[in-house]
């Protein structure tokens, strides 16, 4: 993971039902103890609604991942070993373990 200032970075907003395994490594990663109130990103959507997230940078994409309590219990119980059957890159992982 690496914070680059390019203003050229793709967006994307994350919700936790589109959540990788890739993104969620990467928000361990970066928040191994959680987030704090200093790390969350407030924002309005295009349907004007209050959005709060934090921020994953890579060499490409800026992801907002939005903040819920799902997300939360899933960084907590996080272990890779649960993810390895799973494509990188499948929402469909973390959906069937914690939903």
């Amino acid at each position: 993971m690496k914070s680059t200032n390019n203003p050229n970075l793709k967006r994307v907003i994350v919700d936790f039902k589109k959540l990788t395994p890739e993104i969620l490594a990467m928000v361990v990663e970066k928040y191994p103890d959680g987030y704090d109130d200093i790390d969350i990103i407030s924002f309005k959507n295009s349907k004007n609604e209050l959005v709060e997230a934090i921020e994953i940078v890579t060499e490409d994409t800026k992801y907002l991942i939005k903040v819920s309590a799902k997300l939360e219990k899933v960084m907590e119980q996080y272990d890779e070993d649960d993810y390895e059957n799973y494509d990188a890159n499948d929402p469909d992982a973390i959906q069937n373990l914690f939903d």
